[in-house]
């Protein structure tokens, strides 16, 4: 009874608003900060989840070219799963919630030159297409251009835009405007550049983020990403059919493996060998434990071009389904999970305590940063300004960072640093917590923060601990884990106002007749 192609078009909108709406949280200094870890990770990942997915179509008999695009298929993972995933845990903005972005991104980037080249490649083969590295570099030169008109004329133009509208006092218009500016923007991407939805909506997202109605124009199109998002599962169970769980059980089960296990092994492997914790080995490897769109788009082109059996679509979306029915397990089980190994494998508490020149102090840091020092948990935006602040001021200070770029920056630059999970307590140890004189929490996961407050009082009790909360509900759990102050977005508006309103009146007393 249900139009499939018209349903199959309000599921894209939700990927554009869902996307779009990741962009406006997701700043380019974000992406890049990860690029070391994602951009690797991301294609080896990709390649060894083809390569898993080919070698089971091929020995089903499946020819060469319609392994390698099921294969192909099955490595990318679902940019909605994943993003309502980490919002769902608040992990959308912590270092491991930026990897997992950041690897999908990369992700993306390779399944738009794959869905570009696949015509390409099949046209060449038959005699008929034109040259494949012309056609690679008109696809980059496209991709390239794209970008480069979005974050030099769009930068400029679309922030100037809302302010126009913002300045009309019609909120109706406003939101009307933001949802225009996030799926013109992704349709025009994919039309005049080749470039995917999903793509095109997080670049508009990114761009929007510098303008000072960013926070705005994210509350205000979040109704409207929750309603399309919701569409998008509709969309993937009317192209369910339950009789493939019947006719080819053991097929599907293969394939749901490869996806739920395959890549999450791959991936968690990989982030292992570049010397992230175990956490966030076990996040990312959740957080791509499944597939979704673009696995639908490239299995639809396959077929079309007559290099896939009937079958394939029917396994790729039994495989979505089941692998994004368990895939909240999967994120549930990831604390339990490597508590469970920690105390099982002595190879991984190995691994967790491994030399890693990052996660001390140098033996030549100066003395005035071992003791009384300001110890600072979290580099990001908030923490670099906290930084700036205390160094003009000549207040020692050492940081605390998952990032492994950002600590190499930092210790380039000349300022101290430690690389690790702060929730662990070497990780403080290594930090001199013992003689710290405070301790500044700026990250944003609140139960890792309690975490963080418990133990640094374990190790020097009474010490004073400020840390920045998302709102006042976690800022009361903090307080009552330790804190001596936590900060969030409202109380520090309060404050804003507060000391305005003394200033005002202050300015008022000076000039008022005595």
């Amino acid at each position: 009874v249900a139009d499939v192609p018209l349903a199959l078009q309000l599921a894209e909108i939700g990927v554009m608003l869902l996307m779009f709406g990741v962009g406006l949280h997701f700043s380019m200094a974000d992406l890049m900060a990860v690029k070391r870890i994602a951009v690797p990770g991301a294609v080896v990942q990709m390649a060894t989840a083809t390569a898993m997915g080919a070698g089971l179509a091929l020995w089903w008999g499946w020819s060469m070219a319609g392994a390698l695009v099921f294969g192909l298929s099955l490595s990318v993972a679902s940019t909605v799963v994943l993003l309502r995933a980490l919002e769902a845990r608040g992990l959308l903005d912590g270092q491991n919630g930026r990897i997992a972005v950041g690897w999908l991104v990369v992700e993306d980037l390779a399944m738009v030159l794959a869905l570009v080249m696949l015509p390409a490649l099949v046209g060449a083969s038959a005699g008929s297409g034109a040259n494949i590295w012309t056609t690679l570099g008109s696809t980059l030169l496209a991709v390239g251009s794209f970008v480069a008109l979005m974050l030099l004329g769009g930068r400029r133009v679309l922030p100037w835009m809302l302010w126009q509208i913002a300045k009309t006092g019609s909120r109706e218009l406003f939101t009307l405007c933001v949802v225009a500016v996030a799926v013109s923007i992704a349709y025009g991407a994919a039309a005049l550049f080749g470039v995917s939805v999903a793509l095109g909506a997080f670049f508009a997202g990114l761009v929007l983020r510098e303008s000072e109605l960013s926070h705005r124009a994210a509350q205000e199109s979040l109704p409207f990403r929750d309603a399309f998002a919701v569409l998008f599962f509709v969309s993937v169970g009317m192209l369910f059919d339950p009789k493939v769980l019947l006719d080819r059980p053991w097929q599907v089960l293969a394939v749901a493996a490869i996806i739920i296990f395959g890549k999450s092994v791959a991936a968690a492997g990989l982030v292992l060998l570049m010397r992230y914790p175990l956490n966030t080995a076990l996040t990312v490897s959740a957080s791509l434990a499944q597939i979704g769109e673009f696995s639908f788009i490239l299995i639809a082109l396959g077929l079309s071009l007559g290099l896939l059996p009937p079958e394939a679509q029917s396994l790729v979306v039994a495989g979505a389904m089941l692998s994004i029915a368990l895939n909240p397990l999967l994120f549930s089980a990831i604390e339990p999970a490597r508590q469970w190994v920690l105390r099982k494998s002595g190879r991984a508490r190995r691994l967790e305590a491994r030399h890693d020149p990052l996660a001390e102090l140098p033996m030549s840091t100066d003395r005035s940063y071992l003791a009384g020092q300001v110890v600072l948990v979290g580099h990001g935006e908030v923490g670099q300004a906290l930084t700036k602040a205390l160094q003009a001021q000549r207040i020692p200070l050492v940081v605390v960072e998952q990032n492994r770029e950002r600590v190499e920056a930092l210790r380039a630059a000349g300022q101290p640093a430690v690389c690790g999970d702060a929730t662990e307590p070497l990780v403080l140890v290594q930090a001199h917590i013992a003689q710290a004189g405070l301790l500044v929490i700026t990250c944003s996961e609140s139960t890792d923060m309690r975490s963080m407050i418990e133990t640094a009082h374990a190790l020097n009790p009474g010490l004073p601990v400020i840390a920045r909360s998302p709102n006042a509900e976690e800022a009361g759990l903090l307080l009552q884990a330790g804190a001596q102050q936590a900060l969030h977005p409202e109380a520090a508006m309060a404050q804003q106002l507060t000391q305005a309103v003394l200033q005002g009146l202050a300015a008022k007393a000076l000039t008022s007749p005595s």
